[in-house]
């Protein structure tokens, strides 16, 4: 199996593929690479919707000569532990960002969230956040309103006096069951086109069938999200080499 970057043909028949509705995996068996790796690819340069090879290619190099010529890591910057490699957390760092950013967050606010996300204490301080992102304060604190304002994050002051923000083991849950709360508003609001359009038209029928799609839906989100909801609080523990690993049964 080849190694090292794609290189520019290679991001070309990634663009075909996805043109031709090709699954990540389908692409990656053509060019003989994990799966993992295209789909990190596409969801940081645009996503299948919009992927292009040649700008996929070209932020590649800008992203790489960037790396080049930073400057050493300041004091109080997030420092990779647990014996990561740096480039593979920083790509799936962007990877993670342009996923959220595809499920509808701003680009900053995505930025932020990922740092929480892939943080182990599960919290960070504006000061590390602007460190990290190379960012603004200013940037960084809309950032952070934003996502307090959807229930996402919270903030409390340190031992320091520093307000350092947590993203919570609830806070999927949280999210998925208002998710299944606005489908069924979808649901509530087309059944009442019905009773407007008239029983037994077209267009009353197609949004009773929208109803009754939606319902179904929002109750099986429900649903599951009550009964897998500990799976959210699952603690690693060391496996017999020494790393950790997820515990199989979770409370």
């Amino acid at each position: 199996m080849p190694g090292g970057r794609l290189t520019q043909q290679e991001r070309q028949q990634i663009a075909l593929g996805l043109a031709d509705g090709l699954a990540y995996a389908e692409i990656a068996r053509r060019l003989d690479r994990p799966t993992s790796t295209i789909t990190r690819e596409v969801m940081r340069n645009a996503g299948p919707t919009a992927y292009r090879a040649d700008l996929a290619h070209r932020a590649t190099e800008r992203r790489a000569h960037r790396r080049k010529h930073a400057p050493p890591r300041e004091q109080g910057a997030p420092a990779q532990g647990h014996g990561r490699d740096d480039e593979a957390v920083r790509e799936y760092e962007e990877a993670f960002t342009t996923l959220l950013m595809h499920q509808g967050l701003p680009k900053m606010t995505a930025r932020v969230l990922t740092c929480l996300f892939i943080a182990d204490a599960g919290s960070v301080t504006a000061s590390e956040l602007v460190q990290h992102l190379q960012v603004s304060p200013a940037s960084v604190s809309k950032a952070i309103s934003f996502l307090e304002e959807q229930g996402l994050i919270r903030r409390e002051r340190d031992e320091r006096r520093r307000e350092r923000y947590f993203v919570d083991d609830d806070v999927w849950y949280q999210s998925t069951i208002a998710s299944a709360r606005g489908i069924a508003q979808v649901a509530e609001t087309a059944r009442q086109g019905v009773s407007v359009l008239g029983p037994g038209t077209p267009a009353a029928a197609r949004l009773e069938n929208i109803a009754r799609f939606s319902d179904f839906i929002s109750e099986s989100i429900l649903r599951a999200a009550e009964q897998v909801r500990e799976v959210l609080y699952t603690k690693p523990e060391a496996s017999p080499g020494g790393t950790a690993k997820p515990r199989s049964d979770p409370g």
